[in-house]
């Protein structure tokens, strides 16, 4: 009677087993795991990581820089700065002090400044390097995450680019400001004709209006990083979809930031410098959601074998076949056709 049983609990093992493989070999071939694997074998961590500390450099010039001109351009339009404040302070949380929220710069100090003083010129020097420097290191990233070598463009064009795309995503911001200011005032007017302007819901319509701004902004902002900034021609199915899935990453980045700081300054050992640190680990994600949609893109495209790059298809395809030649073993002499024309010979 035992060994039938042993037989019997062999195979229930083994049944079992066959199932959590199969269970295994469902779960892995699902695409969001493919994409973490992916983003994972492509060393997007650390990219990442690498990326979120040039970050922090780059947006401490560039308030310093922007509040400048700020100050001059925007001083006595109390609505836009107020808008620009406040989607600042949404965009990034925990960098900027509001009313409702604590941050590690508090924007009527910068504003007073009013003029280009030395320290403006200062950040505005380390703001040129410290953003072309992570847009630089943004577009190596997303092309390692696309699987493509670095962008071989003149060195020159490549930072001019740079610069261009800077000036057009500070450019944006504003322009998100205003479509804030103007949704706000819209959404005021009506919430006041239907009589319920200081309400919670006035509250919760007028967070969601901003949010969903801000959430185009970003959209449009990935979509230019993934296909200008990293130069690779993307179809369109699929960038607009990774483009969307990393603005959705960011919106809940955006939501959950208070979240992210807090746990920072709840810890006693790093209380004394828990936002600037809340910032770090902030960028860090906000960072690893930008790869994630380049990761999300690169499973798409390669599940649908398309080709990103031809010239880098065609290298590689060629480097490959020369591998394959030089290890291609060397054809044995013939020596029956030796010994033929030997008798003949003779």
């Amino acid at each position: 009677m035992t060994e039938p049983d042993d037989a019997e609990q062999q195979g229930a093992w083994a049944r079992l087993m066959a199932w959590i493989g199969r269970v295994i070999e469902w779960v892995t071939a699902l695409k969001p795991v493919r994409v973490f694997t992916h983003y994972a074998e492509s060393r997007g961590p650390i990219l990442a990581s690498g990326l979120a500390f040039q970050a922090i450099f780059a947006v401490f010039g560039g308030l310093w820089v922007g509040f400048s001109i700020a100050g001059i351009v925007i001083q006595n339009n109390i609505g836009l700065r107020t808008s620009l404040i406040e989607v600042l302070a949404q965009t990034v949380p925990g960098l900027i002090k509001t009313d409702s929220a604590d941050g590690i710069v508090d924007p009527e100090a910068l504003l007073a400044a009013g003029s280009f003083e030395f320290a403006a010129v200062v950040a505005l020097v380390v703001l040129f390097f410290a953003a072309l420097n992570w847009l630089a290191a943004a577009r190596d990233a997303a092309r390692v995450i696309f699987a493509l070598p670095p962008d071989r463009t003149n060195f020159l064009l490549l930072k001019a680019k740079d610069l261009g795309l800077a000036v057009g995503f500070g450019a944006l911001l504003l322009l998100s400001a205003g479509l804030s200011v103007v949704g706000t005032l819209a959404l005021e007017a009506v919430l006041q004709w239907a009589g319920i302007r200081d309400s919670t819901i006035s509250t919760v319509l007028g967070r969601t209006v901003t949010l969903s701004v801000m959430f185009l902004l970003d959209t449009f902002v990935l979509g230019m990083l993934y296909r200008v900034l990293a130069g690779v021609k993307i179809p369109l199915q699929h960038l607009w979809r990774g483009a969307l899935l990393g603005a959705l990453a960011l919106g809940g980045l955006k939501v959950l930031g208070s979240s992210l700081l807090g746990g920072a300054s709840n810890n006693p050992l790093l209380a004394s410098f828990a936002v600037l640190l809340g910032l770090l680990i902030w960028f860090n994600f906000a960072c690893q959601a930008i790869l994630l949609g380049a990761s999300w893109i690169a499973v798409g495209v390669d599940d649908d074998q398309l080709v990103l790059d031809e010239k880098v298809a065609a290298l590689r395809l060629e480097r490959a076949r020369e591998l394959v030649k030089a290890h291609e073993p060397e054809p044995e002499p013939d020596t029956r056709s030796w010994l033929a024309r030997l008798l003949r010979r003779d």
